[in-house]
């Protein structure tokens, strides 16, 4: 589906200027000439006002939704659903090493200022935020795709989304945060990379577990936002320091979800990071990674 990346700052819409021109002519010739540019004029003005076709860089102008995002696993949830959902949405870039998301006008979009936030200007631009909050509001836009139909499903749906937010999430994000930004800035923290990577290696259990019985998706055959939700953090387990391999069926799974073509494109914007699949300059993408954000003092 169509997405428009706006990096903030780098798009500026277009601007008209009028210079009006005094003529001086001496003789005929020199009369009907300036007449002939002033009737030109003229005939370019009237078609200025007249309503036009918009350029091609002007198409940036809202088409539904705006998602306000980065490159994170938060963030690939959105974009991930949004693709797989099929709605057209424009892109705007936030850029933690600005301090985007703590800027007044993010902070009317989302007062918690973390990404990612959606503007649907469909629904009077109704603003939210939250990831999982965002994949629910999604679904429903959509008439509950990706979403189980009967009542027990979804209120189960709902039990694996909440599992996602509240543990797999917070965890593995930790995990990521002491040994991808704090490490390399030099604060060593290893009771607390234990307790997170130890944290997120039991959650990965319980979706081993779950999907031990031999069903493709974690709420059986239906994909869902469930596995999306889940997906985005468990597939980028290297960037924790945790090893796939001991958990069979997980990473069947990771493989299963991550051939989903929407799936591919959504983990591009607003750009890939191999690094977090285990791929690429590694060292070199830690140190990028780490120099975008600030310990706290």
């Amino acid at each position: 589906m169509s997405a428009t990346i706006i990096e903030l700052g780098s798009f500026s819409g277009p601007a008209y200027s009028f210079a009006t021109r005094k003529v001086f002519a001496v003789g005929a010739v020199a009369v009907l000439t300036a007449l002939r540019g002033m009737y030109r004029a003229m005939k370019r003005s009237t078609k200025a006002a007249l309503p036009r076709k918009p350029r091609k860089s002007e198409k940036l102008i809202q088409p539904g939704l705006t998602l306000y995002t980065a490159c994170t696993m938060n963030g690939y949830k959105t974009t991930i659903a949004l693709e797989e959902l099929g709605i057209d949405y424009n892109v705007v870039y936030i850029d933690f090493g600005k301090k985007q998301q703590k800027e007044p006008w993010y902070l009317e979009i989302n007062p918690n200022g973390r990404i990612p936030a959606i503007v649907d200007h469909d629904n009077g631009d109704f603003k939210l935020a939250e990831s999982g909050a965002i994949l629910v509001y999604l679904s429903e836009r959509c008439g509950g795709k990706l979403w189980p139909t009967t009542r027990k499903e979804r209120h189960e749906a709902m039990q694996w989304l909440m599992f996602q937010m509240s543990g797999v999430g917070p965890m593995m994000g930790q995990a990521m945060y002491f040994q991808r930004i704090a490490l390399p800035k030099g604060n060593h923290q290893p009771f607390a990379i234990k307790r997170y990577v130890t944290e997120s290696n039991r959650l990965i259990q319980v979706i081993e577990k779950r999907l031990s019985d031999g069903r493709p998706y974690i709420m059986g055959d239906m994909f869902t936002m469930v596995d999306i939700a889940n997906w985005a953090y468990v597939a980028t387990a290297f960037w924790a320091n945790i090893n796939l391999a001991k958990f069979p069926c997980v990473n069947a799974w990771v493989k299963r979800v991550k051939g989903r073509p929407a799936v591919e494109k959504g983990i591009t914007i607003p750009d890939k990071r191999p690094e977090f699949f285990g791929e690429g300059n590694i060292r070199e993408a830690v140190q990028k990674n780490a120099a975008s954000f600030e310990l706290p003092k």
